[in-house]
């Protein structure tokens, strides 16, 4: 669970691209190809120019997809091809820009002036429609980061940044810790993890790592170290069944994390990356010891340490996933079978060859989590609440 700790200290410079000073995430340039072999309108420097203070005055965010392309076809139009050394694996950022600059190769600077021009007008004229949120419950409202709804006896958490691939913030780090604090004492029966949008969720948002405090680098480290633990232990701590309902891709710690849930049902078009090899990092999230546990020593190396992404098929086949549902009703059938699960008897007494109840599953998830995290981390207290009473 040293993730958080390690990327800080090769983070302190910050991602800066003209009056962008937005999130940055993972990015995923397969999105947005160049359009290398068209015949485009000859763009003059001016309108670069133009071009460049138009970005300046947008008032949203385009993306980090967006803002590595611009940086690079800036790059490229203004110096040429790319001849810096390549930055340290740690230093993410700047690796990021440095990928995607290289990625242009040879193409003329007069190429790259005109799709910079034509993509700042293509996204300018551009409307973006809103994306559909999911709907809250009464009494409850539907907007921030993060949503938490009640209803038939099942709360549900739902990361709610579809523009940023929901990824995860400090802040929200926190609220979900709130938010299964709170659910781990009200009226439900199930908990659950699920995403609005596009995805499941891509993982840590890197402005995690860029707002360096006073005491540097090392002091940031220790602190996202602690909540880091905080977070998962929340996970392993937590008494009732948790269920996720991986709706999309799902990135970093959101799949490291699903060997501590009791079902996880996903729909088929959902993958599951851990690229930590890649990136110099340690998985997260008890990952090391429950990813072997549940496929094996080799398949779990070959997803945490060389970053293999599976599909939800595959994922399934491995023990990571417990159902893979059709796309087009996922919702209707996953939902239908979790309410379904609602409704079971309160106990065993006088239900005969009864399957078990959610006060038993209860039990059952908290027994589960607190053995898996006292194998994973031996030397660290536990509550062992439910071994005890």
């Amino acid at each position: 669970m040293t993730t958080m700790a390690q990327v800080i200290c090769g983070l302190a410079r910050r991602w800066c691209f003209g009056a962008l000073g937005s999130p940055l995430q993972v990015p995923c340039l397969q999105a947005l190809p160049l359009h290398l072999g068209r015949t485009a309108t000859r763009a003059s420097q001016r309108d670069l120019e133009n071009a460049v203070h138009q970005v300046k005055l947008w008032k949203k965010d385009p993306g980090n997809e967006v803002k590595l392309k611009l940086y690079a076809l800036y790059k490229q139009a203004t110096e040429g091809p790319c001849n810096l050394p390549k930055p340290d694996m740690m230093d993410l950022v700047n690796k990021a820009k440095w990928d995607a600059w290289s990625a242009l190769g040879s193409l003329p600077k007069e190429t790259a002036r005109e799709n910079y021009v034509d993509l700042v007008s293509s996204l300018s004229a551009a409307s973006e429609p809103p994306s559909p949120a999911k709907p809250a419950a009464d009494g409850e409202q539907a907007g921030g980061d993060l949503v938490v709804t009640s209803e038939n006896h099942i709360t549900t958490i739902t990361f709610n940044r579809p523009a940023k691939k929901n990824a995860i913030t400090t802040k929200m780090y926190q609220d979900i810790m709130l938010a299964l604090q709170a659910a781990s004492k009200d009226d439900s029966v199930l908990t659950v993890l699920t995403g609005n949008g596009e995805y499941y969720c891509s993982g840590n948002d890197l402005t995690n790592f860029t707002d360096i405090p006073p005491g540097g680098p090392e002091e940031k480290a220790r602190t996202n170290a602690i909540l880091l633990r905080e977070f998962v232990d929340c996970f392993i701590d937590f008494p009732k069944p948790l269920v996720a309902v991986v709706n999309g891709p799902a990135v970093g710690i959101s799949v490291t994390l699903l060997g501590l849930f009791d079902l996880v049902y996903a729909s088929d078009r959902a993958t599951f990356h851990t690229p930590f090899g890649p990136l110099g990092l340690s998985p997260e999230g008890c990952s090391s010891y429950t990813f072997p546990k549940m496929m094996g020593p080799s398949k779990a190396a070959e997803m945490l340490i060389f970053g293999r992404k599976l599909t939800a098929q595959e994922a399934c086949a491995q023990g990571l996933v417990t159902e893979v549902f059709p796309d087009s009703t996922f919702q209707k059938e996953v939902w239908t079978r979790l309410r379904a699960y609602t409704k079971l008897p309160p106990n065993h007494s006088g239900h005969h060859g009864a399957v078990p109840s959610p006060r038993n599953f209860n039990f059952y998830a908290q027994l589960l989590r607190d053995v898996c995290s006292r194998a994973a981390c031996p030397r660290a207290p536990h509550h062992g609440a439910c071994i005890e009473s």
